[in-house]
Order: structure tokens, then C-alpha cells, then sequence
């Protein structure tokens, strides 16, 4: 049942559980000034008919594309479907003299000069949002759960509110926006925060009760479809998953699928354990979590839901890798969780290595020609 003119929401799909799926929103830079291109339907037209897993798409502006996965069984499968299809956009970007970065920021664009991509959606996006459309010209890493039924999926997507400065920090690498160093670990989510339906979703924990909240949106006009909710985490009932969209965009395709491995095994630790039972409460301390995650990154404080509790961000991280050691070790994934504890407990992330890179080179046109080098596996970013 397609739900885009309808008041029901689609049947949620049949999926297998704990499958992935990954999708990486990248910049387009110019070979020369290093600064955003309008490049998109040429890197598009490119990459038509290329053999590669998943597919790439446009996104809101013309100097951003969207790459996603295929449905992946584990971090292994995550990483080499990212590498294959990182490798072919490379390949064509390398013909058309442009280059390809990851990063939740561009370092000094200024979104005023940004064109929105030819598609009627985006058009109507940019009607309706005026300037906030084109301020949309950010980068964020969006992973998919797979569920086996739609009330798991609900119930999973509010245990992960506890869950959700983690993402931020492990993924946080947008420090600099239009020129300046804003002193956050993620700037991006303040732009999405701009938007009237993000947040965080209901608190319901069955699908008739969000069928239920779902017909009274729509009723109201003021959402069309899903596609329409830019929450946190959303779920996807044409996919059968839940989607986590709080990250940004990681500096490379290893990261992406270390983070979408801490997802999935975090994920199987819920599921099976259920340390938590999901509750509205939970979410008085949620807004206060995630601005300290966006300002401060591993450093900044968590308020454990439920509780008065203060922990480290980074501390906290440690804590829960600690705990679902066993689960990435069943699902294939110690080495992706190795890597970020290690990066964890250096207190590395891509905001903290954009903001060693402009310390060294001064210059942010530098820091986006090294960062273009590292999203393309060339040795001398290494």
C-alpha cells in the first residue's frame, strides 16, 4: 500500500533483524578553490549504468550527493559495500577534475550560495523552508536497523534515546561552519534543529498508536508522508527498520560502518538483554544529552534517563562497549569496536582531527584538500 496520498501509513515490511543498511551524504569540491561545486547531475550522470552495490542519489543542493548500501548482514558487508561503491564515485570524480569529502560541515561554504538540485521534490522543500532549505547543505550519516515487526521497532527506536550522545560523538566532524570555528563537536544538528518537525518522535510503543498520531498529522496538513518527519530516529515501515539519523557524516567509509557496527551490536544488546524499559520520562533529559554531545563531544555530560545520574559522554561509551563486547563479537564486529574505543579513550574523533589539521596548516582550504584525500583512501591522508 504506497501511503503518499493516503491517511494510512505503509504496511511495515518484513525484514530480517539486526540487518544494516548505511547511507552517507558527501560534498562535492572544486579541484581548484577547494570549495563547494555545483556538481552533482555531471557526478550523476557519470555514475549511471556503474556496477556497484547499494545506489547514489541526489540530495537537497547540487554539491551534495547521497550514496546508500544495500541491505548488509554485518560490519564486514558494510565495509566492503562501502568501498566498492567509495571507490567507483572516486573513479568518476577523478574524470570530471572534482573531488568527494566527507564531514558533517564544509568548512567555509556559504550556504547563499548554494543552488537547489532540479527535482520537484526539492523544489516544493525549498518553497516551503525558504533559506533553511539551502542551510541544508549538510552531511549526515544515516544507519538502518533492521525489525521483525512494527511494535519491536517502536519499542527499540525510544530504547535508543538513551544511546543517542553516543552516535553523536563517535560520528562528530563538523567544527567549522562558513569560516569560523564554532566551538561545537557537531554544528550540523543545529541546522536540522531548525526544522519544525525534528526532534524527537512520539512516545508510543505500538504500531496501531502510531498509526493513530500518523492520521492525525495528516489530518492536520501539516505532513504529507513520512518523509516529512525529520526526528532523530525514525521508523522506516517501507524498509521494515528504524533509522538513526543523528550523525554526521565520518571522514571516512571505515568509520561509517565502525559507528554502523556499534548501532547493530548496541541494538542486539536491547533486544536480548532489555537493560532498559523505554519510557516518556526518559526524554526529560534527552534535548539537555544531546546539546552536550553537539557542543562537547566525548567531554560533555549525560544524564542517565530515569535516574539523576551525571556521567562522561566518553566514559559512558566505554562503559557500553564494555557490556556488548559479546554481541559485536557474535555479529563479527570486534575490530570495528576496537577502533573506536581506541579513538575513545584518545579522545579522536573527525572534529577533533579537522581542528588539529587548521591548527598545523592554517588554512581551512588545506584542512578540505586533506580531508578530500582521506575520503578517497589515498596514502598520504593515512
Amino acid at each position: 500500500m504506497n501511503s503518499e496520498n493516503q491517511n494510512e501509513l505503509p504496511e511495515f515490511s518484513k525484514s530480517d533483524a539486526l540487518t544494516l543498511g548505511i547511507e552517507l551524504e558527501l560534498q562535492i569540491i572544486g579541484g581548484q578553490d577547494y570549495n563547494l561545486i555545483g556538481a552533482a547531475p555531471d557526478l550523476l550522470r557519470e555514475m549511471a549504468n556503474r556496477k556497484h552495490p547499494g545506489d547514489v542519489k541526489p540530495e537537497m543542493t547540487d554539491s551534495m550527493i547521497e550514496l546508500s548500501t544495500d541491505i548488509c548482514v554485518d560490519y564486514n558487508d558494510a565495509l566492503r559495500q562501502l568501498l566498492s561503491i567509495r571507490n567507483q564515485l572516486v573513479n568518476q570524480a577523478d574524470r570530471l577534475g572534482i573531488l568527494l569529502s566527507g564531514g558533517g560541515t564544509h568548512p567555509f561554504q556559504h550556504w547563499s550560495n548554494q543552488a537547489i538540485f532540479d527535482a520537484p521534490r526539492f523544489h516544493l522543500l525549498s518553497q516551503l523552508y525558504g533559506y533553511l532549505a539551502k542551510q541544508f547543505t549538510i552531511f549526515g550519516q544515516h544507519v538502518h536497523i533492521g525489525c521483525p515487526c512494527p511494535d519491536r521497532a517502536l519499542w527499540l527506536l525510544h530504547a535508543f534515546n538513551r544511546y543517542i550522545p553516543h552516535l553523536i560523538a563517535l560520528s562528530a566532524a563538523s567544527p567549522f561552519v562558513q569560516g569560523i570555528d564554532t566551538g561545537f563537536q557537531s554544528a550540523r544538528l543545529n541546522s536540522v534543529f531548525a526544522f519544525p518537525l525534528s526532534g524527537r518522535a512520539p512516545f508510543v510503543l505500538s504500531w496501531d498508536d502510531f498509526n493513530a498520531y500518523y492520521r492525525k498529522m495528516i489530518a492536520t496538513g501539516v505532513v504529507k508522508s513520512m518523509k516529512d518527519f525529520y526526528w532523530d530516529i525514525r521508523p522506516k515501515p517501507e524498509f521494515g527498520t528504524i533509522e538513526l539519523r543523528v550523525m554526521d557524516t565520518p571522514r571516512t567509509v571505515e568509520r561509517a560502518a565502525q559507528i554502523a557496527a556499534y548501532a547493530q551490536a548496541l541494538a542486539r544488546y536491547l533486544l536480548e538483554e532489555r537493560p532498559i524499559e523505554p519510557r516518556e520520562d526518559d526524554y526529560l533529559v534527552y534535548t539537555f544529552n544531546r546539546f552536550q554531545a553537539c557542543r562537547f563531544g566525548y567531554d560533555g555530560t549525560l544524564v542517565v534517563p530515569g535516574t539523576a545520574e551525571q556521567r562522561n559522554i566518553g566514559d559512558d561509551i566505554i562503559r557500553t562497549m564494555a557490556a556488548i563486547d559479546v554481541h559485536a563479537y557474535d555479529l563479527g564486529s570486534t575490530e570495528a569496536l576496537n577502533r573506536l574505543r581506541t579513538d575513545v579513550l584518545q579522545s579522536r574523533n573527525g572534529a577533533s582531527q579537522l581542528r588539529a589539521c587548521f591548527a598545523k596548516e592554517k588554512s581551512l582550504e588545506e584542512v578540505v584538500r586533506q580531508s578530500s584525500e582521506l575520503w578517497a583512501g589515498r596514502p598520504e591522508s593515512q
